[in-house]
C-alpha cells in the first residue's frame, strides 16, 4: 500500500490541522510573526528558507484564515488573525519543550507578562496574577548566556532587545 501524502483520510482534527500547521518551517514562520515579524524579505532573511518554500507556507496560512495579506506601501505586510494568535499556546509549548528536552548551544527566550512585569512559568502562568496571559500581553528577550549560533540578519539583531509580542520589529 503507497505511503499517503496528506491527512485527508483522517476523521481527526489535530489531522486536519496538521495539514495547515505541520509542513517544515511553517511553525517557525508562525514563531516570526509572534515576535512581529511581518515582511517577506524579513522571514526570509532570518529563516534561510528557500523562496518558493516561504511563498507557498505563506500561501497556505493565508488561505486557512491564520495570516491575512496588508497592503505596506509597495509591500504586504503579513499578519497574525485570530485564529493564528490562539496558535500562540501551541508554539509557546513547543518551544518550552525543545529548551527542556534538546541540547542547544544557543540561550532561549523568557517571555514576561507585560501587564505587571512578572516572567511568565513553562505552563504560560503569570504567578503574580494567576492568569495566563495572552500573547497580546507578552514581551520577549532573550535568556542570559553565550550564543554559540549568534545570527547577525536584522531580525535576529531586533530579537536581541525586550520587546512587545505582535509589534513590529524595528
Amino acid at each position: 500500500m503507497a505511503l499517503g501524502t496528506g491527512y485527508d483520510a483522517q476523521g481527526c482534527f489535530l489531522a486536519r490541522a496538521l495539514e495547515v500547521v505541520g509542513e517544515r518551517w511553517t511553525l517557525l514562520i508562525l514563531r516570526d510573526c509572534f515576535y512581529g515579524v511581518r515582511h517577506f524579505s524579513d522571514l526570509l532573511a532570518h529563516l534561510d528558507v528557500s523562496r518558493g518554500v516561504l511563498t507557498d507556507r505563506l500561501d497556505t496560512l493565508v488561505d486557512a484564515g491564520v495570516l491575512e495579506r496588508h497592503p505596506a506601501g509597495r509591500s504586504v505586510e503579513y499578519l497574525l488573525t485570530e485564529a493564528g494568535e490562539d496558535l500562540w499556546p501551541t508554539v509557546f509549548s513547543l518551544s518550552r519543550w525543545g529548551e527542556r528536552h534538546l541540547t542547544a548551544d544557543h540561550p532561549g527566550r523568557i517571555f514576561g507578562h507585560a501587564v505587571c512585569g512578572t516572567d511568565i512559568e513553562d505552563s504560560g502562568l503569570c504567578p503574580r496574577c494567576g492568569t495566563v496571559p495572552t500573547v497580546r500581553e507578552l514581551d520577549v528577550r532573550p535568556a542570559p548566556g553565550r550564543n554559540a549560533r549568534r545570527r547577525e540578519d536584522p531580525v535576529a539583531i531586533a530579537l536581541r532587545t525586550r520587546h512587545r509580542m505582535l509589534d513590529p520589529l524595528p
